[in-house]
Parts: structure tokens; C-alpha cells; sequence
């Protein structure tokens, strides 16, 4: 039998999501639960833009180490 999700787990899934692989289950119903919830579906939005931004910033950090590291002056 099927169980709807609440937002709190919808929202830990979305976060674990993000450093792990869910697994079927876990996909499953958090998709489902995505398309009846238009708040964990915004939250979702938001999470994967931090995620992404945070990447974007971890590259420019490395590039700016190296950069440093091999004596050129401005990193920009």
C-alpha cells in the first residue's frame, strides 16, 4: 500500500538526494509527492540551485588556489 509523504521527509530526500543515490522507493515517492506539492516542488528548486551554486563556487576557489599556488598574481 501506498503512504503519502509528508513535507519534512519530502524535504530530508531532497536534501539526501544530494550527497547519495535514493533509492527506488525513495524516488518514487518523493516524485510523487513533488507533483501534488507545489511548496516541496519550489523548495526543491531552491535546494538544487544552492547545490549548484555551491559548486560553481568550489571551481572558482580551486582556480584561484592553482592560480596562487603558481605564482600569477590577480586570479581573475
Amino acid at each position: 500500500m501506498f503512504k503519502m509523504m509528508m513535507c519534512k521527509e519530502a524535504t530530508h530526500l531532497m536534501s539526501k538526494r544530494l550527497d547519495v543515490p535514493l533509492t527506488f522507493q525513495e524516488k518514487l515517492s518523493l516524485k510523487v509527492h513533488l507533483a501534488m506539492c507545489s511548496y516541496c516542488t519550489q523548495c526543491n528548486q531552491q535546494f538544487s540551485l544552492l547545490h549548484e551554486t555551491g559548486k560553481q563556487y568550489e571551481k572558482l576557489i580551486e582556480r584561484d588556489i592553482v592560480t596562487l599556488s603558481s605564482g600569477s598574481g590577480d586570479s581573475r
